[in-house]
């Protein structure tokens, strides 16, 4: 192994600390965020205004030391408004580019399901390859590279429904939620004088956050666990209230948010019980369900629990031997 998986685990941990300085009461959800920055992945935040969404792109962003932009979608915007544009100069008779503010390591995307389609579409080639193709010369993007988009579920007119294959693309759907009446109190006398994350140092860099992430890849997998994975994504292609079911983008999510999150509880191998936690936040959001589930108000979360309930759980040696 190239590393040790304690060190993932207190990477979590100082990460986790410097996070609920601004966002209170919410450790499953950074631990969800930070799975996702392990993993390499991409999340959409769906949850009500002034939760907290956007405050956890920026102390995400404040507490790793990287760069950061925000994009605020509208219904006018277009491609060039999110990848940059080449612009002519008429000093040195050349094209420049102008780069936009997807050229950053942590993207907010701001409420995305208000920009077309079109726009929208600006966003696929970056979150799958980690490049963006602009009058036919193609450009890396930054390392670590993460893309934190929002959309408010209550709220549908001005909106463009993000297509099946951008929502693919997103490693996990999650939400914050209404905190507490002890932690709302908390956050009112957090933010009497200042907002604290005016105040948040970094407690990671670049080097630090690739290493933790070279490390998470190398977390045993059982074959058993393999097989319990791919079984439950086959069985949303399969279940009679689901129309589309998850791709195998699916599987390889759950896979490699279980490597993580095995990680940060200090484990080098992955259990059931990781990807029974992840399998929600990842899985439902890839599937369809049918307009006859929709009239019983039967949701993708019941539908992937129910799943979950109904496949026998693997058990054994786990932690692959004498590796």
């Amino acid at each position: 192994m190239v590393g040790s998986v304690t060190e993932v685990q207190g990477f979590g941990e100082k990460l986790t600390k410097n996070l609920e300085k601004v966002i209170v009461g919410k450790q499953n959800t950074l631990t969800l965020t930070i799975i996702g920055l392990l993993c390499q992945g991409h999340l959409l935040i769906e949850d009500v205004p002034g939760v907290g969404k956007t405050m956890l792109a920026r102390s995400m962003a404040k507490s790793l030391g990287c760069s950061f932009k925000r994009i605020q979608f509208t219904p006018d915007m277009l491609p060039s408004d999110v990848t940059g544009i080449s612009i002519y100069n008429q000093h040195t008779q050349e094209f420049e580019f102008r780069p936009g503010p997807i050229m950053a390591q942590i993207v907010l995307s701001d409420e995305i399901n208000r920009a077309t389609p079109k726009t929208q579409s600006a966003l696929l080639e970056a979150m799958e390859e980690h490049q963006i193709t602009v009058d036919g010369i193609t450009r890396r993007l930054p390392e670590p590279f993460m893309i934190m988009a929002t959309q408010n579920p209550i709220e549908y007119e001005g909106t463009f429904p993000l297509p099946e294959a951008q929502l693919d693309r997103f490693l996990m759907r999650i939400n914050l939620g209404y905190t507490s009446l002890v932690n709302e109190i908390l956050i009112l006398e957090l933010q009497q004088l200042q907002h604290p994350i005016q105040t948040l140092e970094p407690v990671a860099d670049t080097d630090e956050i690739r290493r933790m992430q070279e490390i998470v890849k190398h977390v045993h997998v059982a074959d058993s666990v393999k097989r319990y994975i791919v079984e439950i994504v086959r069985e949303t292609r399969d279940h009679a209230e689901v129309f589309l079911g998850s791709s195998p983008r699916g599987s390889l999510g759950l896979f490699r948010a279980g490597q993580a999150r095995a990680a940060l509880e200090g484990r080098d191998f992955v259990l059931p019980d990781d990807i029974k936690a992840l399998a929600r936040y990842i899985i439902s959001h890839r599937i369809l369900i049918s307009p006859a589930a929709r009239m019983r108000d039967l949701s993708p979360d019941r539908i992937v629990e129910e799943i979950i309930a109904s496949l026998a759980v693997p058990r054994g040696d786990l932690g692959g031997g004498d590796r």
